[in-house]
């Protein structure tokens, strides 16, 4: 494929080049960098009206001025340089459309609202309604069918209901434009994110990037077609496309398009100090690139004949029911393969792939994935602290084995373990006792092995969303295409349960589901974050950080609901002394989530353990998070934080150890632990600060 052959590229705006104001500031630096000679048509494709789009284009300032626009879900066309319309574009949608009719029908639908008139347009009817089966949708179409309407409907993200006439989606509109201009199909890109841009991935032979924040049901429209599936998020995930299809040379650097303090949201501005801000020092730099250096020593400590080790056996004391830790974990391993997949050595590449097969190839005849394998004597361990099922096990074993097979196309090793997987994700599936799309999780059956949260489970539910998405995914490499369209499918009505369950609200709406006990607390207000755990008869309004981070890296929460927690989050001081905390508040003694277990070795005491510990596994993830935010400056001073702690140690310096007590900072955990050192790695790598200092492509995939 030559430069030359990509002559339009046409993309969605919101969620796809808009959400992180840094990567827009990339995408446009790339974009104004290419020659006249090279540079496409440029094509804004929104599902906002025309307004909309130029007043925020005009406000924005960080996305380059487009040539075209495409507005109101496919009924606007503007040329953009003259901000003139296409009038007789719209002389097609006249036969078959009565928008009073299709407005007197829809009104009918229970549960549906109207989106605000800012939204509403003579050709587009649009309005809300929250998770409705695709029964429910086929029952709309029938409904205005009957009444002899000619018309489009496009159902996305769970909540928005569109109507169009017959011939208005953007797919249709693309395609006018391009007989217009005279370009063929063959020499136009398109990018987005959801389903209503799933018609502009379907005009037959055109080429199409899709982010790696996609909703699932766009990868659910293009489950067949070629599609070049992004591993970077919004923008940056643009940016990884037209490199791909050889748009651009390279996306710029993260350094290059970073926001200034006076530039950075006013809400967020007024939370950091100057020592959160600014360039990193020469010195400073060092300090996490000797970090890196240690941190892949750290992880070469875990590697075995079998697999990852969750510690180093030989520089960590084993006593009682330490014997664990000489073991190949589920949970551990999957995470540091995960963290650990951009990396090229040949002997990390074995250890990933031994961990797979290790587990994988004692999976229980009913699904159970287990807790952990002995390294000893290869004995598979179904259970974690008191016999407890290990629920996450199975949910993050998915979720790297997707990772292991995008990266290395291994597809003999899918074929390979496609029963013992399909067995998990039915185990996991059962789970789901009432078929109301969430897990139900025993007590402490999670990575929170010795901390009572039970039934909904945020952190398993964020997982157990992921997990669907990935494996609709490993299917498609198998072309089982209706399968693969189930998961997908399903994925989405997860992530609009845990919405409807986690994030709760007093604003007075119509509910996306039954009333929950959640929405019936008005004293917990409205949330500033994701709550840990539901349960039939209370909830818990603590904050766990975790699971809040999962829910971005994994795309549940959207930027907005990010930003918020981000808010809270670092309001509240989670990341002090280091980062991160794994829960906000601790659990005293005599509150009502106490539990007597607590005690146990000491582990749950306030501010150790899960209870309130520092985690630099999961601090990793917090420095990812925050770079995804389009917080760049913020988030290298996390890196440097990160990188002091792990140099700090029980009895070296750079011990990557487990965890430390929240209010001293002083490790407490095991020396030389796998996530640690990984989890530090996929940070430096997405921050283009490793000693390389080069740009990895897989950095942003969760």
């Amino acid at each position: 494929m030559t430069e030359a052959e990509i002559r339009l590229f046409c993309s969605d705006l919101d969620g796809t080049l808009l959400g992180n104001p840094e990567a827009e500031r990339r995408f446009k630096e790339a974009w104004e960098s290419l020659p006249a000679r090279r540079k496409p048509l440029l094509c804004y494709n929104s599902g906002r009206l025309s307004s909309d789009v130029f007043s925020l284009l005009k406000s924005n300032g960080n996305l380059p001025w487009p040539d075209y626009v495409i507005a109101g879900i496919g009924t606007e066309i503007f040329d953009a340089i003259q901000e003139k319309p296409y009038h007789e574009f719209n002389d097609r949608f006249q036969q078959g459309w009565d928008l009073q009719k299709v407005e007197q029908i829809l009104s009918q639908t229970p549960g549906i609202a109207r989106q605000p008139p800012e939204f509403l347009h003579p050709y587009k009817s649009s309005w809300y309604l929250y998770q409705a089966s695709p029964e429910a949708i086929d029952e709309i179409r029938q409904r205005l069918a009957d009444a002899h309407l000619e018309v489009t409907v496009i159902y996305s993200g769970m909540r928005d209901l569109d109507v169009l006439p017959k011939n208005a989606n953007k797919g249709l509109a693309l395609q006018w434009l391009a007989e217009r201009l005279e370009i063929p199909i063959e020499q136009m890109l398109v990018a987005g994110d959801s389903g209503n841009d799933s018609t502009m991935f379907l005009v037959p032979g055109i080429k199409g990037i899709v982010v790696e924040n996609a909703q699932p049901e766009l990868y659910e429209a293009v489950v067949k077609l070629p599609v070049y599936c992004a591993l970077h998020v919004m923008a940056d995930g643009v940016l990884e496309g037209l490199k791909h299809f050889n748009v651009i040379p390279a996306p710029p650097s993260m350094e290059s398009a970073t926001l200034s303090a006076q530039e950075i949201d006013p809400s967020l501005r007024m939370l950091f100090s100057k020592t959160a801000m600014g360039t990193l020092t020469e010195q400073e730099r060092d300090l996490i690139s000797t970090g890196y250096h240690q941190a892949m020593i750290a992880l070469r400590k875990n590697i075995t004949p079998i697999g990852f080790s969750a510690c180093s056996m030989e520089d960590n004391e084993v006593t009682g029911t330490d014997v664990n830790y000489r073991s190949v974990w589920a949970r551990d391993g999957a995470i540091t393969i995960v963290n650990t997949m951009e990396l090229e050595n040949k002997d990390i590449r074995e250890a990933q792939k031994a961990t797979l097969c290790t587990l994988l190839d004692d999976i229980s005849p009913n699904g159970i994935v287990p807790a952990n394998v002995r390294i000893d004597d290869r004995s598979p361990n179904y259970s974690g602290v008191g016999g407890i099922c290990a629920i996450d096990s199975g949910l993050w074993l998915i979720i790297a084995f997707y990772h292991y097979i995008r990266k290395t196309e291994e597809l003999d090793l899918l074929h390979r373990y496609r029963e013992p997987l399909q067995r998990v994700m039915n185990w996991l599936s059962s789970l789901d006792s009432n078929n109301d799309g969430l897990l139900e999780v025993p007590e402490a059956g999670d990575w929170t092995d010795l901390f009572g949260r039970s039934y909904h489970v945020l952190y398993d539910e964020v997982l157990w969303y992921r997990a669907n998405v990935y494996y609709g995914r490993l299917l498609e490499y198998t072309e089982n295409y209706e399968e693969a369209a189930g998961y997908l499918r399903w994925s989405q009505y997860i992530r609009g349960r845990i919405y409807a369950s986690f994030w709760p609200s007093t604003k007075i709406t119509d509910p996306p589901f039954e009333i929950t006990f959640a929405d019936r607390q008005f004293q917990v207000g409205d949330s500033s974050y994701l709550l840990p755990e539901i349960t039939p008869f209370s909830f818990n309004w603590r904050c766990d950080v975790l699971g809040n981070v999962l829910a971005f890296l994994t795309n549940v929460l959207d930027y907005d609901r990010a930003r918020t927690a981000f808010r809270f989050m670092w309001g509240v001081g989670v990341n002090e002394p280091w980062p991160v905390a794994n829960l906000y508040p601790p659990v005293q003694a005599g509150d009502p989530d106490w539990r007597s277990y607590y005690t146990v070795n000491l582990l749950n005491l306030p501010g150790h353990y899960h209870n309130g510990g520092i985690w630099p596994f999961i601090g990793g993830m917090w420095v990812r998070f925050i770079q995804r935010l389009g917080l760049h400056e913020v988030a290298c001073h996390e890196l440097l934080k990160l990188a002091r702690f792990n140099r700090s140690g029980r009895q070296s310096e750079w011990e990557f150890n487990e965890w430390a007590h929240a209010r001293t900072g002083k490790p407490m955990g095991k020396r030389f632990q796998a996530w640690s050192a990984a989890s530090y790695i996929r940070a430096c790598h997405e921050l283009q600060i490793s000693p390389e200092d080069v740009n990895h492509e897989e950095a942003s995939e969760f």
